[in-house]
């Protein structure tokens, strides 16, 4: 679905955010680049829909190279949810916002109609349907801005921090939502510090720093390797903090989630019981 060649980029005030990188992510694919703030992350997510172009390389997106192809019409298979949702939101009301896309790109009124009311229903927002998007919360206009992409049934969807904003509870339902996209056989690509969302969501990971791309792995290979997330300065997930801490108790130390945690925890008791 993407292939990322040989990819440098150098912003106009000579700043230069990612240095040969080369990345393959295949359809259906759920894949999570993390790295400290500058590490180029979202830089490098921006050349995927066309907003930015390489200065050296290639990216090439269902096909397309990104430089052959506008911005409007690479959005049309990759839908990018930015970071703060007010660079992207500009209409009166939420019902206006998640329809303008579906206008733009000529859907037929009856279809808007239609996939407007699923896109409010599916992220609860249908009380906010004649509200300003600017008289909710961070974390409500956050979902604005999702349902707006998702409305047009991208091939390709992309996260820049979805977690921020987001209580516990919106967390668990964006996780549920994401393997929903992945099983309708969407790729998903989210970019994200929240290491313990991650670490429940078990994407591929992609773990980045300075404009290059460190490693590339499991979550399981990624999140419990030490020195690779010291080098892009994250920390090991909670769980496994603890379980690295009980290794000398013969416990695996590659356990990173709560729910394998629990499953490990319990199968262990029972044999020394």
């Amino acid at each position: 679905m993407i292939e990322v060649k040989d990819v440098s980029f150098t912003y106009p005030n000579d700043v230069e955010a990612l240095h040969g990188v080369s990345l393959k992510i295949q359809d259906g694919e759920f894949v999570a680049i993390m790295g400290q703030n500058g590490a180029g992350k979202t830089t490098l997510v921006k050349h995927f829909n066309g907003l930015l172009k390489p200065t050296k390389g290639e990216v090439v997106v269902d096909g397309v190279n990104t430089t052959k192809a506008s911005v409007a019409t690479l959005s049309r298979k990759v839908g990018f949810v930015f970071q703060n949702p007010d660079h992207q939101l500009f209409c009166e009301t939420v019902k206006d916002e998640i329809a303008f896309a579906l206008k733009n790109f000529g859907f037929k009124e009856n279809t808007i109609k239609k996939r407007v009311t699923w896109a409010l229903n599916l992220l609860d927002l249908k009380k906010y349907r004649k509200t300003s998007p600017f008289m909710l919360s961070g974390g409500e206009r956050k979902r604005v801005a999702l349902a707006s992409v998702l409305a047009w049934n991208p091939k390709v969807i992309i996260l820049d921090e979805p977690t921020i904003g987001q209580d516990q509870k919106q967390k668990d339902r964006l996780r549920q939502f994401i393997n929903q996209l992945i099983t309708q056989g969407k790729t998903v690509v989210i970019v994200t510090h929240d290491v313990e969302f991650v670490a429940e969501c078990n994407p591929k990971i992609v773990l980045m720093a300075n404009g290059k791309i460190l490693a590339e792995g499991s979550a399981k290979q990624i999140l419990t390797n030490r020195y690779l997330l010291t080098q892009a300065s994250i920390v090991l997930p909670q769980i496994a903090q603890i379980f690295t801490g009980l290794a000398d108790l013969g416990l695996p130390i590659d356990v990173i989630n709560v729910h394998e945690a629990k499953k490990v925890l319990l199968d262990f008791m029972e044999v020394n019981s």
